[in-house]
């Protein structure tokens, strides 16, 4: 008999600015439980995690949140069958009126600490601790490689013309409704015409135009790649200083070598990003306070 795969489910610690400065976070009372916990759900049929967990958060708060950190998963057992529900915490962007209903029929905003007591299972209280102990998130960039563009040695034209294949714009729209959970305000692609192609289908679902940023280009020849990769994090730096959530996209010479700049954190190889991936970067300030791959 084949084995059963766990139950999959996603949530989120979303949180907002309290009015006297502090950081409160968003608890939901489920009535068929009797239960107070972090709002979450079940994924859909080939549903990203991440995207299952901004859905769910909306569905059963009212809450549009921006995930941010990936904090640690839950492995428990419902009703004999294990169970993993991975979270992110969420920047709550805008609230809806809140509609009690079947499922969730209270809200209660709290301060982290007060949320750790408060919450049902011992669980939700080891996330909420552990998000409690993050720097406050400031800015969010979702950086990716481009996706799929052939071999070069078969491209009779100028290597930045090549576009894309049909499996790398399978993975251009993959990726769009992925990026776009990160409610980009700005997209900026290498100068490649295969970096700006992975960035279309999102440029089209938001209604943003495709910046080009030639800091984000491979190493050219007689460049020196660590030149390069310094300029592409010192860029990736001020973008996080702006404090918008950015979407870029860049190439395998200069995603890892920066990363790894970037984080202080290991080699370039600890960073290695295929073609079609990238990465959900959370900073405070100029701190990277979290790297979550992106992997469809």
């Amino acid at each position: 008999m084949a084995s059963v795969g766990p139950i999959r489910a996603a949530g989120g610690v979303v949180w907002r600015t309290g009015k006297r400065g502090g950081v409160e976070v968003c608890l939901v009372h489920r009535p068929r439980y009797d239960d107070w916990s972090l709002p979450k759900g079940k994924l859909h049929s080939r549903e990203h995690p991440l995207a299952a967990a901004v859905r769910e958060v909306a569905e059963e708060t009212g809450i549009h949140g921006r995930p941010q950190v990936r904090l640690p998963s839950v492995r428990y057992r419902r009703d004999g069958q294990p169970k993993v529900v991975d979270y992110w915490s969420m920047r709550a962007l805008s609230v809806a009126r809140f509609s009690p209903n079947s499922e969730v029929d209270r809200l209660r905003w709290v301060s982290p600490e007060a949320a750790a007591r408060t919450v049902t299972y011992g669980h939700d209280a080891s996330v909420l601790r552990h998000f409690a102990n993050l720097p406050r998130v400031t800015a969010v960039i979702a950086l990716v490689r481009h996706g799929l563009a052939g071999k070069r040695g078969t491209w009779s034209g100028p290597d930045s013309a090549r576009p894309l294949d049909a499996a790398g714009r399978a993975q251009a729209r993959a990726l769009s409704p992925l990026l776009a959970q990160a409610a980009p305000e700005l997209i900026l692609s290498a100068t490649a015409r295969r970096c700006t192609q992975t960035l279309e289908p999102l440029a089209a679902r938001l209604d943003l135009p495709i910046e080009v940023d030639s800091v984000f280009d491979e190493p050219k020849p007689g460049q020196d790649p660590a030149d390069v990769a310094a300029a592409a994090a010192a860029r990736l730096a001020e973008l996080a200083v702006a404090g918008e959530s950015v979407a870029v996209c860049s190439q395998g010479k200069v995603i890892p070598p920066a990363l790894a700049r970037l984080s202080g954190l290991g080699s370039a190889k600890a960073w290695a990003t295929p073609k079609g991936t990238g990465w959900l970067l959370a900073f405070a300030g100029t701190h990277l306070a979290g790297a979550d791959r992106l992997t469809l």
